[in-house]
């Protein structure tokens, strides 16, 4: 396991950034912690050749990670592909993992394509953004001046 599938984008690789990453199921890790489960029962699982989409939203994930994740279920969204407006469904508490930066996200499920995608906003959230010429993303120093005023500049840009 670990390894995903690429699309095949062969003649369009021009500023497509790939990035390895570990998923983890969050509960798993709070039922750790209350001493319900053992550490090996946690179930997470580190994924090479992930695509970064500015076009995504979301951590989206092939339908068989989510199972061998044991995710739960979050609701449902509507998705636009390139086939069209789809109906998709949202999981919950997925702890995402790139270098030193983690956080707790929803993911989309993708049910008709064996790989994964991350989107936009995980990467803003763990402070990361694309290094189109450079292929990989960049690490951007974290604090809390840098998040405020990130936080002010969405807030205004929003009325």
């Amino acid at each position: 396991m670990g390894k995903l599938i690429l699309p095949n984008l062969q003649g369009k690789q021009m500023g497509q950034v790939i990035v390895t990453l570990t998923v983890t199921n969050r509960i798993d890790q709070v039922l750790v912690q209350r001493g319900f489960i053992s550490s090996e029962k946690v179930r997470s699982y580190p994924l090479d050749n992930i695509l970064v989409n500015t076009g995504a939203t979301l951590l989206c994930l092939p339908a068989s990670i989510i199972s061998q994740l044991g995710l739960v279920q979050g609701g449902e969204a509507q998705v636009e592909t390139a086939a069209g407006v789809q109906q998709g469904q949202i999981f919950r508490d997925v702890e995402l993992s790139i270098g030193e930066r983690q956080g707790t996200f929803d993911c989309l499920e993708l049910t008709e394509v064996p790989y994964a995608l991350l989107g936009v906003t995980p990467m803003e959230v763990l402070g990361l953004e694309s290094d189109l010429k450079n292929r990989k993303l960049r690490v951007l120093p974290m604090n809390s001046e840098q998040r405020y005023a990130k936080i002010c500049q969405v807030l205004l840009h929003s009325k």
